[in-house]
Formats: structure tokens, C-alpha cells, sequence
């Protein structure tokens, strides 16, 4: 035998002998696409959450993921525009981050695995029959939140409370879930919401001013378009002394006083868990929509100041996280 095919032997038993090291991760690339109805330090944060649970479980951007980002900058159209490209490239799984683009998407696949996050309420958003496992295509975690919950951190940031503003947009199924429910628990405690609709990021401010006179409170869930916004409701809030009581903990780093909430950024790892076991073999509708039980509250001092509130020692007392 010559040298040169001694070689070559040499070389394809190592060739092989490698082979048996490599993890089922690396064993052959796989695609997911990510999609969010915009850009906002919730959403965000999911999206990181996800790209970092792939990478734990050996999937990695630039090695053996092909992973593709794309945000719909608050548009519908653009987000139905993203969800049919996404669906002609046939990406292993779909991850589509807030209700809006979760829809787009669902609309524009039966087939394709899609894994939603960010959905207060999939069922009403119409994306699965309910939280078991759907036997569709989809799956996914939803950011619902105990409403009790909210209304107690109402009354505990402003105790004499009686009117609840609240700036939404009418056109987000996971905000019109809320303002049913908020609408019917309030009342149980004597209390009222306003509303204000602001179906486009540029209401947000005008919508809020609307509030001025009418409202003790100012309380946001995590609709997308006030999220994205939420700056010009801070700026009403400390002009007209109007206290801001959110359920996005970013928001109290950017102005409202006191929020109950998630880490969205555990959300996107919980998310990104359910997209590997669909890139492992298993069947989108064969695994059951999760929720998250754990709430942290983040306070703001300097807001409340800002707004007219005094907090409780009690209240302070209890935050996880108070933002200077």
C-alpha cells in the first residue's frame, strides 16, 4: 500500500472517529425566524431570551442556526408582509413575539411550527383553542397577568384611587382582553376605568392628555403601541401630576412609578426552550401553551415624586427592584 493511500485511510478513520463527537445540535443546521410587531425593551428582551436558550442547547447563530430577525416597526401590513417571506423560506420554526405579528403569522401558515411569546390571551387572539396542546402548529408562552394583582398595586400606589385611565389600542386583541376584565374588577371594588384609544404610537401622548381632570391613575398593560411610546405618557403624567402604574417593568425605568410584573427576558428563554424541543422532533401541537407565575415589583421613587404619589414604606418594602 502506498503512502499516500495509507494516508487517505488514516484521514477517513478520523474523519469517522469525529463524527461520533458530534452533538445532535451540530449534526445538521437548522433555521428559525424571529418576528415582533416592533422594537421596545419588552419585546426585545424575548427576542434575546430566545436566541440565548437556543445557544445553551447548542444552537448558534453563524454555526449551525441560520437565524433571521424582523420587525414590523408597529405595522400590521409590514407584519403580514414578514410572516408570508417567512413562510417561503422555510425556516424549521417561526417565533413570532407579540399578538399582532402571532397573528400575521398564523394566518400565513397551517403547517409551519410557529412558537409564539408575548400573547396575554392566545385563545382570544384566536391562535389556539386554549392552552392544551392545540394538535396544530402552534404553540407557545403567554405574559397573562393576574389582573387582582394590578388593581392592588393600583390601590397601593394611590390609595384613594377611583377612576383608572387607561391609554390602549383598540385594535390589539391582548389590550381589549384586559380593559373587559379590568372594566369588571374595578367595579367590584367601587372603582371606574376611562379609556382612551390610541390605535397608532403617535396617539399615545394626545391620548393621554384626554385623561387630564378625568382620571386619579394611569394604568398600562403591555399593549404594544403605548410600550412603544411610553415617554409621551410620562411626560403627561409629570406635567398634569397624574401617577403612572404599569405592568411592563421596563416602563418604570423609563417614568412610571410602579410596576407588577414578568422578566420578559425569562419569557424568551422560556420561549426559546419550547424551539428547541420542536428543532429536537417534537410536534408544535403536541406541547401545551405555557404562562409564567413569577411577578416582581419594580418601584420608582423619583417618578412618584414626579406624579404627585407618596409611596409606603410597606410598598418600598417589598419591591425587588427600586430604580433610582
Amino acid at each position: 500500500m502506498s503512502i499516500g493511500n495509507k494516508f487517505l485511510l488514516t484521514a477517513g478513520a478520523m474523519a469517522a472517529a469525529m463524527a461520533l463527537f458530534v452533538t445532535p445540535a451540530q449534526a445538521q443546521q437548522k433555521s428559525v425566524a424571529v418576528t415582533a410587531i416592533v422594537e421596545h425593551p419588552a419585546l426585545d428582551s424575548i427576542r434575546d431570551g430566545v436566541k440565548d436558550a437556543l445557544k445553551q442547547a447548542g444552537f448558534e447563530a453563524g454555526k449551525n442556526l441560520k437565524w433571521q430577525y424582523q420587525s414590523a416597526q408597529g405595522n400590521t401590513g409590514t407584519a403580514a408582509q414578514i410572516a408570508r417571506k417567512f413562510v417561503g423560506d422555510q425556516p424549521d420554526a417561526i417565533v413570532a413575539i407579540a399578538t399582532p405579528s402571532a397573528q400575521a403569522v398564523v394566518a400565513a401558515t397551517k403547517t409551519m411550527p410557529v412558537v409564539y411569546s408575548g400573547v396575554t390571551d392566545p385563545v382570544a387572539a384566536q391562535l389556539v383553542p386554549s392552552m392544551k396542546p392545540s394538535g396544530t402548529n402552534v404553540t407557545g408562552v403567554s405574559d397573562v397577568l393576574a389582573l387582582d394583582k394590578q388593581v392592588d398595586l393600583i390601590q397601593q400606589v394611590v390609595p384613594a384611587a377611583k377612576r383608572v385611565g387607561m391609554v390602549y389600542n383598540p385594535g390589539e386583541a391582548n389590550s381589549v382582553v384586559v380593559v373587559k376584565e379590568l372594566k369588571e374588577l374595578l367595579a367590584k371594588r367601587g372603582m371606574t376605568l376611562v379609556e382612551a384609544a390610541a390605535p397608532r404610537t403617535v396617539d399615545v401622548g394626545s391620548s393621554a392628555r384626554s385623561l387630564i381632570g378625568k382620571v386619579d391613575v394611569i394604568y398600562t398593560n403591555t399593549d404594544n403601541n403605548v410600550v412603544s411610546a411610553y415617554e409621551a405618557l410620562v411626560k403627561v403624567g409629570n406635567d398634569a401630576k397624574i401617577p403612572l402604574v404599569a405592568s411592563d417593568t421596563d416602563s418604570v425605568k423609563r417614568g412610571a412609578i410602579a410596576a407588577l410584573g414578568i422578566s420578559y427576558y425569562d419569557l424568551g428563554v422560556q420561549t426559546g426552550q419550547i424551539v428547541v424541543r420542536i428543532l429536537k422532533g417534537e410536534a408544535p401541537g403536541a406541547i401545551a401553551s405555557e404562562t409564567t407565575s413569577k411577578l416582581e415589583l419594580y418601584v420608582n421613587p423619583g417618578a412618584a415624586a414626579k406624579q404627585g404619589a407618596k409611596l409606603s414604606s410597606a410598598l418600598m418594602a417589598s419591591a425587588a427592584h427600586v430604580v433610582k
